[in-house]
C-alpha cells in the first residue's frame, strides 16, 4: 500500500489539509472535496474540461498531482462566483453560450484568466485562450460573444472608477 502524503493548500480561499496517495490527481482530490465543476472527460489533457487555476495560472487537474499543489492557491469556478455571478458568467447566460453545461466551468475559468491578462481582447485572443476547451454543443460563437461582452462591461466599470 502506498504511503500517504500530507498536503495543505487553499481551494477557493478555504484552507484544505488532507492525506493523499503520492499519485492522486488534483481532479480526484477536488471531486472528493465536493467541487463538481471540475469535470473528468478525456483523462489525458486533450479536452480541457478539468481546468482550474493554480496560483493564478490554468492547469489541467487530470494531469496535476495533488502533492504538486502543496502550499498553492487553487481556484475552481465555484470560487469565482462566491459573491455572485461574474461578468463572464452573466454574459454566458445572456448570449446563450451554455448548452449542456459540461464544458461551461472551463470556458468561464479560461475567460476569467484571459480578462486578467488582456483588458480588451480581440476575437483572435478569445479563440486562442479558449482553443483548449473542447465543446460538442455550443459551436463557440456565443461563447466568444459572451467573453467580448464581459470584457466590454469590465472595461466600462474600470473606466468609471
Amino acid at each position: 500500500m502506498p504511503q500517504l502524503v500530507r498536503v495543505s493548500f487553499r481551494v477557493n480561499g478555504e484552507p484544505v489539509e488532507l492525506s493523499v496517495k503520492p499519485n492522486e490527481l488534483l481532479l480526484n482530490t477536488l471531486r472528493r472535496l465536493g467541487y463538481t465543476s471540475v469535470k473528468y472527460a478525456c483523462g489525458i489533457g486533450e479536452c480541457g474540461n478539468c481546468t482550474v487555476l493554480v496560483n493564478g495560472e490554468p492547469v489541467l487537474a487530470c494531469l496535476t498531482l495533488t502533492v504538486d499543489v502543496n502550499g498553492a492557491e487553487v481556484v475552481t469556478v465555484e470560487g469565482l462566483s462566491k459573491h455572485g455571478l461574474t461578468e463572464v458568467q452573466k454574459a454566458m447566460i445572456e448570449e446563450g453560450a451554455i448548452q449542456c453545461g459540461y464544458c461551461t466551468p472551463t470556458f468561464v475559468i479560461m475567460a476569467e484568466y484571459l480578462l486578467r491578462e488582456k483588458e480588451r481582447p480581440t476575437v483572435d485572443d478569445v479563440r486562442e485562450y479558449l482553443k483548449g476547451v473542447l465543446c460538442r454543443c455550443t459551436g463557440y460563437i456565443n461563447v466568444i460573444k459572451a467573453v467580448l461582452k464581459a470584457a466590454e462591461r469590465l472595461s466600462r466599470k474600470a473606466g468609471s472608477s
